[in-house]
């Protein structure tokens, strides 16, 4: 995994793709220019939806060529660390609102061989994990409130900001999730942002036998920003 803040990273999220069709639409966003593949894990009960388990992270894992980006929306997060890990996640990133100690948990993360995210839901203020970025890979700042893909940006640029200053010289990412598009990626890479999860934005209009709009979009994306 590159720590490189030049190159600003999308990582499309799958919640967008065809179910049943999942193999074939990670190879076409990989082949289409996509840095890294978002997994949203959602349990029915930290966020109101139900997605993937365990086994399904294991079966995406060979289709993926670059790096499985497994964003955990679920409460508790400690019991099922390993499980990620034995499915083959690259980076696996909890919450913080998820439990009492997350620093304990983004030790396990590290200790089972995967990088270790925090995120934050639009309500946490940056502060909440202050005291445990020397212990973090990432830091997902959330846009939307968890739980649903599509929904509206919410302009967090000042919480970025102030993560962008406190991460300092840390080599730590800084991820936005949630109603990026070409509108919005301008405003939170200029914040400080380095890693852009992208759904919709990503996925619409496109399929595995038009893959080349999934290209099409993520280079709007970038575009945005250039």
């Amino acid at each position: 995994m590159s720590f490189d803040r030049t190159t600003i990273k999308i990582a499309p999220s799958i919640l967008s793709a065809d179910f049943a069709n999942f193999g074939a639409e990670i190879r076409a966003i990989e082949e289409q220019g996509a840095d890294w593949v978002h997994v949203d894990v959602m349990d029915g009960h930290f966020v109101p939806n139900l997605t993937f388990g365990p086994p399904a992270v294991k079966a995406f894992r060979p289709h993926v060529k670059t790096v499985m980006d497994v964003h955990l929306m679920i409460s508790p997060v400690d019991a099922y660390i390993d499980a990620y890990a034995e499915a083959g996640a690259d980076v696996l990133t909890a919450h913080v609102e998820a439990g009492p100690h997350i620093h304990r948990t983004l030790q396990a993360i590290r200790g089972a061989g995967m990088k270790a995210g925090v995120a934050l839901n639009p309500g946490t203020p940056a502060e909440a994990i202050r005291h445990v970025l020397d212990m973090a890979d990432l830091v997902c700042v959330m846009t939307v409130n968890p739980g649903f893909g599509g929904q509206k940006f919410i302009d967090m640029t000042e919480k970025v900001r102030t993560l962008r200053q406190m991460i300092g010289d840390r080599p730590v990412h800084i991820e936005i999730d949630g109603g990026v598009d070409p509108i919005t990626a301008p405003l939170v890479v200029e914040a400080g942002a380095d890693v852009l999860v992208a759904g919709s934005a990503v996925f619409k209009g496109g399929s595995v036998d038009t893959p080349e709009v999934y290209g099409q979009n993520m280079k709007a994306i970038r575009a945005s920003y250039a």
